[in-house]
């Protein structure tokens, strides 16, 4: 039973919520009786578990490492104000060298939630790879969060937006924009549908890049909706034949 905060297991579980510790271990840190089961029903590789001894005995043989804990130990290693007792630590997947199938260009999001929604609307319509280009660290706690084990479920691309295009090639190239074509008149085979950040938009270069612009048709006056929204409804009508 660990009882210390100077355990260096515990250390390193509450520096994952560092990007600097995840880019060195290449791990990250799932927390909650749900996502952790779920990690390992979706073929995550879990490296250690830590909890409460209810909560963890399950895991013991399923994974290198289990350890039991106090609770105070356990809320010091999770990230949210209300911790349910047990945390993980999951291996942080090698990138494919080939992108297969349709996937979604994250292009400067910079909000975590809206990031996770649409890790988790990928998940469930599909589309298996999410490009992160200058955007928020797909693997931060409040991101893996709000994909609600959707992480599990794609390939993340955290690269450059010339390698974004390379991993493309081949796709039509969609970006969304409330000056486009209304996407219930649009069709696609494989496609990269780019979304661009919160304050800005899609950059100069995914605009150049893209074969066509798409948008969401709204009531006159109304604002766009935030992105994480969007893309879900974009990539419902885009995936609905396949679904």
């Amino acid at each position: 039973m660990i009882q210390s905060r100077q355990n260096a297991l515990v250390k390193h579980l509450r520096a994952l919520a560092d990007k600097k510790e995840r880019k060195r271990s290449g791990t990250y840190l799932i927390e909650g009786e749900k996502t952790v089961k779920e990690s390992f029903l979706l073929g995550a590789e879990v490296v250690s578990v830590l909890g409460l001894p209810d909560l963890v005995a399950q895991y013991e043989g399923k994974c290198a490492r289990v350890e039991y804990a106090e609770k105070d130990i356990v809320d010091y290693c999770a990230d949210t104000l209300t911790p349910q007792g047990i945390v993980a630590e999951v291996k942080i997947p090698v990138t494919p060298d080939v992108m297969r199938g349709s996937a979604v260009i994250l292009d400067g999001v910079s909000d975590p939630g809206n990031a996770g929604t649409i890790i988790r609307t990928c998940a469930a319509v599909g589309v298996e790879n999410i490009i992160a280009v200058n955007s928020v660290d797909l693997f931060s706690p409040k991101c893996v969060r709000a994909s609600m084990s959707g992480i599990f479920s794609v390939n993340v691309f955290d690269v450059d937006p010339k390698r974004a295009l390379e991993l493309s090639e081949g796709r039509t190239i969609f970006t969304a924009d409330m000056s486009g074509e209304s996407v219930f008149s649009v069709k696609a085979d494989e496609f990269c549908l780019v979304v661009g950040s919160e304050a800005h938009g899609v950059s100069g270069f995914f605009r150049a890049a893209a074969d066509k612009t798409i948008s969401l048709p709204m009531k006159p006056k109304m604002e766009s909706l935030n992105a994480g929204v969007s893309c879900s409804v974009i990539l419902y009508q885009l995936m609905k034949s396949r679904i």
